[in-house]
C-alpha cells in the first residue's frame, strides 16, 4: 500500500513537472511569434519609409531639374516696370509720322545702323524717337543678355536686352504704353530684329526697355500676344557678335553680362 501511494506521488509530481513545461514552453513560444511579427512590422515600415524617401528623393530632384516657366524664365524678354514707372502720358502715335525712320546706336563702342517703321509700330516708334531725341538712352547699360543658339537650322534665344534707366529691370521712361504692334504670327523674331520688351501677359506694359536679337530667335507669345517689333538693325551687327555678345553671363538666370554692357548714344532722323 505504502508502495502504491509513492508511485501515485510520483506520477503526480511528474504531470506537474510536465504541466509547468508546457507552460514554460508556450510562454516562450508566444514570446518567440510575439518577437518574429515585431521584427516583420519593423522591416516593413523600415521599407514603407525607405521607399517614401527615395520617392520624395526623386520629385525632389525632378522638381529641381525642371526648367523654370514665365516671367522669371530666361527665354521671355521680360520688363517689369516699378510703379513709377507706369505713370505719365506716352507720346502720341502721331509723332511717329507713319514713316521710316533711319539713325544709329553704339554699344561698347560698336557703331549700328538702325531702321524704325513708323507705320507697322507708331506708339512704339513714337516713344523710342521721343526718348532718343531727349537723350535719354545715351549712357545707359544693356542689363540682361541671353545666348542660347538653335540647332539644326531652328532659331535658338539670343537677344541683348537695353534701355532700362535703372539697370535692373525695372526701370521705365515715366509712363507705359500698349497694345502690342507688330508681332510676327509665327514667333520668329529673325537675327537683327529691334523690338520691344515688356511684363509678361501685359500688352500695356512696354516703355523704354527694347531688345536687340542677334541671332534667330523663337518666343512663344502670351495672353498679350507677342513682342512690339518697331525696327531692325541695317548695319554692324556682325561686329557686335564679335566683342559683345560674346561676353561671358552670370547671375540667377545666367542672363547678367559679367563685364559692362554700355549703351553709348542712339540718333534718330
Amino acid at each position: 500500500m505504502a508502495a502504491q501511494k509513492k508511485d501515485e506521488k510520483a506520477a503526480r509530481e511528474a504531470r506537474a513537472r510536465l504541466q509547468q513545461y508546457e507552460a514554460r514552453r508556450e510562454a516562450w513560444e508566444t514570446k518567440r511569434r510575439k518577437r518574429t511579427r515585431n521584427s516583420w512590422i519593423a522591416a516593413g515600415t523600415a521599407f514603407v519609409l525607405i521607399a517614401g524617401a527615395i520617392t520624395w528623393g526623386v520629385i525632389a530632384q525632378n522638381a529641381q531639374n525642371a526648367p523654370e516657366a514665365g516671367p522669371s524664365s530666361s527665354a521671355t524678354p521680360s520688363a517689369t516696370p516699378s510703379p513709377e514707372a507706369s505713370t505719365g502720358q506716352a507720346p502720341d502715335a502721331s509723332l511717329a509720322e507713319n514713316r521710316t525712320w533711319t539713325g544709329d546706336m553704339t554699344i561698347n563702342g560698336v557703331d549700328l545702323g538702325i531702321e524704325l517703321d513708323g507705320e507697322k509700330a507708331p506708339k512704339a516708334v513714337a516713344s523710342f524717337v521721343s526718348l532718343t531725341q531727349k537723350g535719354f538712352f545715351n549712357s545707359l547699360t544693356c542689363h540682361r543678355m541671353v545666348n542660347t543658339p538653335g540647332k539644326d537650322g531652328a532659331p535658338g534665344f539670343q537677344i541683348l536686352q537695353c534701355g532700362d534707366p535703372k539697370g535692373d529691370g525695372t526701370g521705365g521712361p515715366g509712363y507705359t504704353f500698349g497694345p502690342v504692334e507688330n508681332a510676327p504670327a509665327d514667333n520668329i523674331y529673325p537675327e537683327g530684329t529691334l523690338a520691344m520688351a515688356r511684363a509678361s501677359d501685359d500688352g500695356n506694359s512696354n516703355g523704354s526697355q527694347f531688345f536687340i536679337v542677334f541671332g534667330d530667335t523663337s518666343i512663344g507669345s502670351d495672353k498679350a500676344g507677342g513682342y512690339t517689333v518697331l525696327g531692325k538693325i541695317t548695319s554692324g551687327l556682325d561686329k557686335l557678335n564679335e566683342s559683345v555678345t560674346t561676353i561671358p553671363v552670370g547671375g540667377p538666370q545666367n542672363s547678367t553680362p559679367q563685364e559692362p554692357i554700355k549703351l553709348d548714344s542712339v540718333t534718330v532722323k
